[in-house]
C-alpha cells in the first residue's frame, strides 16, 4: 500500500476528489491510503500563524519553517518528500512511475508568495512544478500529483493496457481516439480504425503518435529520438 500525506492549510480541497473516481476506488481497495494535515495544527501562538515578512524585504509572505518541519516529523514522512514550487523541477511520467512505486510520498502544499527555503533543504525534498505557471497555492498542484500517481498503481486502472497507450508512457503522445458513432456532423471516423485490419490500425496509430509529438511536443520528439 502506499500512503501519500498531504499537508495544508486548505485540507478541505481534498476530501471530494480523494474520494472520487480512481482515486477514491484505489483508496477502497487498499492500493493507497490518505493522510490529509492541516498545517495550522503545528503552530503555537493563539493566532495559528504560519507565515511572516521576507528577510530583505519585498511583497508577500512567507511560509514559516516550524510547522512543516513539525508536521512532517509528526506524520513520520519518509522520502520523498515534495514541495509543490513554481521553480521546481518539471512534474513527468518519469517522475510519477518514481513515486508510485515507493511506499510512501509526501506533498507539501505551498501558499502566499512562497515556502521558507529551509524546508526543502533541511527537509531533502524535492521542489516540482506541474508547469510553468503560477498557482495560488499548492493544492490543485498536490491533486495532480496524486492522481497521476495513483492510476500507475497495479490495480487501480483495472486494465494496465488504458494506462500503457496515454500519451507520454513511451515518451511521446497519444494518437486519436474514436468511438461510435462512425460519422457525426458530417466529421468521420478514419477509415481504418473500421477496417478490422489490428496491423493497419496499429501501424496508423504509431504513425498518427509520431506525427502529433514532431508537430506538437518537438521536445519530446527530440529525447525519443535520441
Amino acid at each position: 500500500m502506499l500512503t501519500i500525506n498531504v499537508v495544508t492549510l486548505f485540507p478541505e480541497w481534498f476530501p471530494a476528489p480523494l474520494g472520487s473516481s480512481i482515486l477514491g476506488r484505489a483508496a477502497t481497495a487498499g492500493l493507497v491510503r490518505y493522510r490529509v494535515v492541516q498545517l495550522r495544527d503545528y503552530t503555537h501562538d493563539k493566532h495559528h500563524t504560519v507565515d511572516d515578512a521576507p528577510y530583505g524585504g519585498g511583497a508577500g509572505m512567507v511560509l514559516k519553517p516550524e510547522p512543516f518541519f513539525e508536521a512532517v516529523e509528526d506524520v513520520g514522512a519518509r522520502a520523498p518528500i515534495v514541495v509543490l514550487s513554481a521553480r521546481g523541477r518539471p512534474f513527468t511520467h518519469d517522475v510519477a512511475v518514481r513515486y508510485a512505486v515507493g511506499a510512501e510520498l509526501t506533498l507539501l502544499c505551498g501558499h502566499y508568495k512562497d515556502v521558507d527555503q529551509r524546508v526543502v533543504d533541511g527537509l531533502d525534498a524535492d521542489e516540482v512544478s506541474i508547469g510553468d505557471f503560477v498557482l495560488s497555492g499548492g493544492d490543485p498542484a498536490a491533486l495532480c500529483v496524486v492522481d497521476a500517481v495513483v492510476r500507475l498503481l497495479p490495480g487501480a486502472l483495472g486494465d494496465h493496457e488504458s494506462a500503457s497507450t496515454d500519451s507520454h508512457y513511451e515518451g511521446m503522445l497519444a494518437p486519436p481516439s474514436y468511438t461510435r458513432p462512425p460519422s457525426y456532423r458530417g466529421l468521420d471516423v478514419p477509415d481504418v480504425l473500421l477496417s478490422g485490419d489490428h496491423d493497419k490500425i496499429a501501424a496508423w496509430r504509431a504513425a498518427e503518435a509520431r506525427r502529433l509529438t514532431q508537430e506538437r511536443r518537438p521536445d519530446l520528439w527530440l529525447k525519443h529520438e535520441d
